[in-house]
Order: C-alpha cells, then sequence, then structure tokens
C-alpha cells in the first residue's frame, strides 16, 4: 500500500534522479575523468618482487632513477607490482631502475599515437551505441513522449555512472567502455520493460500496471548487482592481479544502481504524466 502511495506522488521522485544526474556532471566538470595508459599513452609493467617494498617507497626508487615524476605502483599484492608509468620508457632503463628490488614481469607500451586513435574510436563506439538504441526505442513505440523518457532514462544512468567514475578515480579505459556500452543496453532493457508495460496492457490501472512491471524489474536489477558485486569481491579478495574485471564490476555496480532510480523514478514518472495528461 505505502508503494501505491509513492507511485501517486510520482511527481517529486522525478527530481532525485534529475538532481543526482546534474550533480554528477558538476563532478565531472570540475574533476574531469582521468584515462588509462590505454587511452593516454604510457606504459604498464608487471614488477616481480624480490625484497618488501612499500607503494610509496618502490614508486620513489622508480621515480628517481629514470627522473620522471609520472610514475604510479597501482597496487602491491603479495610478491607482485602494477606501475603504470606516463610516456614511454625503454625496458632496459626500467630493469636497471628496479635492479634488487624487483625483476619485470611482463611489460607492454602504449605510443601516443595508437592512444590518440583508441581514444577516437572510443567516443564513436559510445555515440553510434546511442544513436542506434534511439533510433531502435523510436521505431518500437512510435511515441515522441515515451521514446524520450526511454533515452533520457538510459543518459542519465550513463551520466551518473561516469560521475561516480571521476569521484572515485576510476579511468576511462577500455574495460570500463565495454562496462558502459553493458549499461546502455541494459538500461533501455528495463526501461523497454516498463514502458510496454504501462502503454500496451491496458488492463489495471497505471499505478497496478506499474507495479506488476516492477516485480520483473526489481527481480532483475537484484540478479545482476548480486551477480556484479559477487565478480567485485571475488577480484578484490581471490584475484588481484585481474584489474581489468574490478574496474569493469565497479562501473557495472554504479550503473546498475543507478539505473533504478532512473527507471523506476524518472522514466516512470514521466510516463504517469504523460498518460494522465493524455487523459
Amino acid at each position: 500500500m505505502n508503494i501505491e502511495k509513492l507511485l501517486e506522488s510520482y511527481k517529486p521522485l522525478i527530481a532525485i534522479p534529475v538532481a543526482i544526474t546534474l550533480l554528477c556532471l558538476a563532478i565531472v566538470a570540475i574533476n574531469g575523468l582521468p584515462g588509462s595508459i590505454d587511452l593516454e599513452g604510457g606504459t604498464i609493467a608487471t614488477l616481480q618482487l624480490e625484497t618488501p617494498v612499500s607503494e610509496s617507497q618502490l614508486q620513489s626508487q622508480i621515480s628517481t632513477s629514470l627522473g620522471i615524476s609520472g610514475v604510479d605502483v597501482k597496487s602491491i599484492r603479495g610478491q607482485q607490482a602494477n606501475v603504470e608509468i606516463t610516456g614511454n620508457v625503454n625496458i632496459v632503463k626500467l630493469t636497471e631502475a628496479v635492479q634488487g628490488t624487483a625483476t619485470i614481469q611482463s611489460y607492454r607500451s602504449v605510443g601516443p599515437l595508437l592512444s590518440k586513435q583508441s581514444l577516437t574510436q572510443v567516443y564513436y563506439a559510445l555515440a553510434f551505441a546511442f544513436l542506434f538504441m534511439s533510433i531502435t526505442v523510436f521505431i518500437i513505440f512510435r511515441n515522441v513522449v515515451p521514446s524520450l523518457a526511454v533515452i533520457l532514462a538510459a543518459l542519465s544512468d550513463i551520466i551518473i555512472a561516469v560521475g561516480f567514475m571521476s569521484l572515485f578515480g576510476i579511468p576511462l579505459s577500455l574495460a570500463s567502455v565495454g562496462a558502459i556500452l553493458m549499461l546502455i543496453g541494459y538500461s533501455v532493457d528495463t526501461d523497454i520493460l516498463l514502458t510496454t508495460r504501462i502503454l500496451k496492457n491496458k488492463r489495471g490501472t497505471i499505478t497496478e500496471r506499474a507495479l506488476d512491471a516492477m516485480k520483473t524489474g526489481f527481480a532483475m536489477a537484484a540478479a545482476s548487482i548480486g551477480s556484479v558485486v559477487a565478480l567485485y569481491l571475488v577480484v578484490i579478495f581471490l584475484i588481484p592481479s585481474a584489474s581489468i574485471l574490478g574496474e569493469i564490476a565497479a562501473v557495472l555496480i554504479i550503473g546498475l544502481v543507478a539505473d533504478v532510480m532512473a527507471t523506476w523514478l524518472m522514466n516512470l514518472g514521466i510516463l504517469r504524466w504523460y498518460l494522465e495528461a493524455r487523459k
């Protein structure tokens, strides 16, 4: 009964995801979004430690030996250390820089030209994914307001995810871009579920149809968030070297939680507003 009353007073609820979306836009504008080595260029190395050393000590040693400041020791797990260095560094010089402390287990260098091309492709991928998603939504519903509600909810979901990436320092990388593309698909899926149940199902009141859609939608959200949280915990505690999976899981957790608000507060509120105005 409380949920039904909440759905009846829907207009103030639309303001919640809108306010969070605007706040996330401000966070991105102020903090920016850090880029990974894949998209900005640089060197990634995995070191096998020979002696116990802290992250700050290893970072200071490499930075002093190479004479550069852009050294970031991402993590030290057991006897392994993951290091990212801005700019291309010769493997021989890096070997000399860590001599006596560690040996290089893996080494990868990304040049500025390749990173620029990768970043351009990322922007194209996101733009085309959103464009074709919007076209598909308009073809399905053939109605401006419900279609725009779906698109706005998906856009809000992505902006909130990017805003929290900026807040928590999760870099924009090929992995996180893949997670964002997955979020676009998932967000549209839940929004289409809601819109179809509300517009095409003529049985019952709008509130009853919304509650029916929420049962399915919340079950989907709970299963998705639960599985991604489990993946994130496995990476953190059992497979710390699989940092890419950790990035994907972190972005998906943020986006899936944001999708609950965007779908069931913003999209549902706009649909109710539209149907009541049409009556």
